[in-house]
């Protein structure tokens, strides 16, 4: 039995559900993601964290624990011992968050869900289909809620877009085009011998067998589908690295075909001189186009066939999905922290209802989850299959 179940007077009557125990593996002193994760936790005050192995070194994990204010025998360097001894706790962690290099999200997700403790991960969710697929039949014989944190679709104006592709608005989906640009592989810095032999994202052991397309490639991919609803059937791909020393791609091109007729292109770069974080979308139906741009997410352009542009902006919209991923008045921006956010308060939802065997909130319905994982590493493997036999289209696996 879960710790929720445990600890039956946690929740009264008429109260909200009580802050979930949050447990997390990776994640310590200067770890980017580890800190937007647990504000991402706090923002909506559904969790407290209680419990983490923020480093398999022992000295680091306690240092790292100790800066959150971790009881220190609730720091761990393993990760193993954590989901054990805090399955055994009447106050252990309800769900852990996995922010580890991309090696160790299927070993870390598997040792929690075998021990009844819910998932919240980072993608991709792992270096391999047949990991991907082992987590998603254990998350589902166990069931346990299993977020994976596809931070892009927790913004309002693209929960509004998906929700106008899904009434008709647009019409029928004809043309999709994703592009995730950045920069940062760029750096001279970056370019150095020295930092592709040191750096965990060029060491396909750690990364798995991609790079730009497993790191933001996977991002724009699930964006595409979140967003149209629809899933390509088959795709022709490009893998390239510009950086001396590389062994992973830094660069991928791709061409899709989808079920219904529908084209699709898709770009994701590390190299793109200039670009800061540059993922848009465009969507264009028999009757409209829509426009995201993620480093202006509080907008959203409607261009009807025949008409004027339309900014749509958050706080504006009537839309049910963007009103409940949204916190503030029109006017205030709202950005990737909120994003993420979105994405604990809506797995929270979903904790909460299956800790007490109740249907999943319909409202909480958008949250990523393994699935959504699953279809990363196919479009992974279909990439990879795609260049190695020179480009030529590929059918994507539905299993």
């Amino acid at each position: 039995m879960s710790a929720i179940g445990r600890n039956e007077t946690d929740k009264q009557d008429g109260l909200p559900p009580r802050r979930l125990r949050l447990g997390m593996v990776g994640g310590g002193d200067g770890a980017f993601i580890g800190a937007v994760h647990r504000i991402a936790a706090r923002l909506d005050d559904c969790y407290e964290i209680v419990a983490g192995a923020l480093s398999s070194d022992a000295e680091r994990a306690l240092r790292s624990g100790a800066a959150i204010r971790l009881d220190p025998a609730r720091s761990y360097s393993d990760y193993r011992e954590m989901a054990r001894l805090e399955s055994q706790r009447p106050d252990g962690i309800d769900v852990v968050a996995i922010v580890t290099p991309n090696h160790l999200h299927a070993p870390v997700a598997r040792s929690f869900l075998e021990a009844d403790i819910h998932v919240i991960c980072d993608k991709p969710l792992a270096i391999s289909l047949d990991e991907g697929r082992e987590l998603a039949a254990l998350a589902q014989a166990k069931g346990r809620v299993f977020a994976l944190t596809h931070t892009y679709s927790g913004y309002p104006m693209v929960r509004h877009a998906r929700e106008l592709v899904a009434s008709g608005a647009i019409g029928d989906v004809r043309l999709v085009h994703v592009e995730y640009a950045q920069d940062w592989m760029a750096e001279a810095a970056n370019q150095s011998p020295e930092f592709q032999a040191t750096n965990w994202h060029n060491d396909p052991r750690r990364a798995g067998p991609t790079g730009c397309t497993g790191d933001i490639g996977t991002h724009a991919f699930h964006l595409a589908a979140f967003v149209t609803g629809i899933q390509p059937s088959e795709l022709l791909a490009e893998l390239h690295s510009f950086t001396p020393e590389r062994i992973l791609d830094d660069h991928v091109q791709v061409m899709l075909r989808y079920p219904n007729g529908a084209r699709g292109m898709l770009w994701s770069s590390q190299m793109a001189t200039g670009c800061e974080n540059a993922l848009k979308l465009r969507v264009f139906g028999s009757k409209a186009s829509l426009a995201f741009d993620q480093e202006n997410p509080n907008e959203l352009i409607l261009t009807p066939q025949g008409g004027c542009a339309q900014r749509l902006t958050r706080g504006r919209v009537g839309g049910v999905a963007a009103g409940h991923a949204t916190r503030v008045p029109c006017g205030h921006p709202e950005g990737y922290l909120e994003a993420f956010a979105q994405l604990y308060r809506d797995a929270a939802a979903q904790i909460h209802a299956v800790e007490a065997g109740q249907p999943l909130p319909e409202a909480s319905a958008s949250l990523p989850t393994v699935e959504d994982g699953v279809a990363g590493l196919r479009f992974i493997d279909a990439v990879l299959a795609s260049h190695d036999a020179g480009s030529r289209w590929v059918e994507l696996g539905k299993k």
